[in-house]
């Protein structure tokens, strides 16, 4: 071959790479596509430069066509983009670019999310949303913060085991009151036999307590003293459940009659009525007057043990009941007790306590036993020592 053609056909060949070169390089930058262009802003592009490729999807798509600066301290920085016009069903107006890093320090590049099939398409020269770019430097802060928390935990951590360990030597050597009933076997022993005396001394005093009350009973029966418990009020015990009830009917009574405890009752601890014509405007109204139930509702004041005075309480109810029904014909099945013991001032005199009786209508039904949480003698609702002041007052 002549050295005319040899050169020829060099020059051929690198025309041919030439050309080959630009339509490469022009596909990436896509020059010899269709492509539309859209315009997303700001605050920080993150060193996002001009020619950074475009992803849609995970899929290159695109490239930064150029940035622009803003013109005032508060606005953003735009970016243009020139995208494929392939991606123009699938980015909407609710699409949002961001800024990526290839890798952990590549190359920063813009991705672009699917829009929804319900929003509309974008036209050329549109903007879409962003998201602000992840700062390497917000990150490094925010994992040197992490470490600072982390040391500081596992000196606590030592510190901790550190006290435990110290502890632990202490009651292994036999220190203090949990060393030494681990090591000393006759301080356990002697523990052991006290706690089974303690044991014992409550179930005699169990029994002592039951033998108590079973003599009282007998002491009752006695007729050298039969007149002091009838001068308390009551001689047996077994009809405060016989009348008795747990809760008040459902709705409110046709009638009430509200008396102070002290009225009716002298002393603070006494069983005994010494103003008995105080109930005779609440008798003559039973007996006088259809009804379908009544409840004497006794509650006490503040003072004294709750057992004894939930009790005293039983016993007066007992008492007036008692009262009513051999001075004035109605049906006695018809009137039941309700004892509440202690109660608020709000609802009870603060020294004596208050007496109600509660006459409920035609129909009402007498309310089943249920059985009631221990410490709280009733939920029923009393009047206040203010509304029972002057003894005696009916309440329509």
């Amino acid at each position: 071959m002549s050295r005319v053609a040899r050169l020829g056909a060099f020059i051929v060949a690198t025309l041919a790479i030439l050309a080959g070169g630009v339509f490469i390089i022009g596909s990436k930058a896509y020059l010899f596509r269709s492509t539309y262009q859209l315009r997303t802003q700001f605050d920080n592009v993150a060193g996002l430069a001009a020619g950074a490729g475009v992803q849609v999807g995970g899929v290159h798509s695109g490239t930064v066509h150029s940035i622009a600066l803003p013109h005032r301290p508060g606005d953003k920085v735009i970016v243009l983009m020139d995208l494929d016009s392939s991606t123009h069903e699938i980015i909407k107006h609710d699409s949002v670019a961001s800024i990526e890093t290839e890798g952990l320090l590549g190359n920063q590049y813009l991705a672009i999310s699917f829009g929804s099939a319900g929003q509309s398409d974008v036209r050329e020269g549109d903007f879409i949303q962003s998201e602000p770019p992840l700062q390497m430097a917000d990150l490094l802060t925010k994992a040197s913060g992490i470490l600072s928390s982390s040391q500081v935990a596992i000196g606590n951590v030592s510190q901790a085991t550190a006290h435990l360990n110290s502890v632990s030597a202490k009651i292994d050597s036999g220190q203090g009151s949990v060393g030494a009933l681990i090591n000393d076997k006759e301080l356990y022993s002697n523990l052991q036999r006290s706690t089974g005396s303690l044991d014992q001394t409550i179930v005699q005093a169990q029994a002592g307590v039951t033998d108590f009350r079973e003599n009282m009973e007998a002491l009752k029966q006695n007729f050298l003293l039969k007149g002091y418990f009838k001068k308390r009020g009551y001689e047996d015990s077994s009809e405060l459940s016989a009348h008795a009830i747990d809760r008040l009917p459902q709705g409110a009574p046709a009638k009430a009659f509200t008396y102070l405890a002290k009225q009716l009752f002298g002393g603070h601890d006494s069983f005994k009525l010494q103003n008995q014509k105080s109930l005779n405007e609440g008798g003559d109204y039973l007996a006088k007057n259809p009804f379908g139930f009544a409840v004497v509702v006794v509650s006490s004041g503040l003072e004294g043990d709750s057992q004894k005075e939930l009790e005293l309480t039983e016993v007066r109810a007992m008492v007036i009941r008692k009262y009513l029904v051999e001075h004035f014909a109605f049906d006695d099945g018809q009137i039941s007790t309700l004892g509440l013991g202690k109660q608020s001032a709000a609802t009870s005199d603060a020294d004596s306590g208050s007496i109600q009786l509660l006459i409920f209508p035609v129909g009402s039904e007498v309310p089943a036993s249920e059985p009631t949480p221990e410490g709280v003698a009733s939920r029923a609702t009393i009047e206040t020592p203010a509304q029972a002041k002057g003894g005696g007052s009916a309440k329509p």
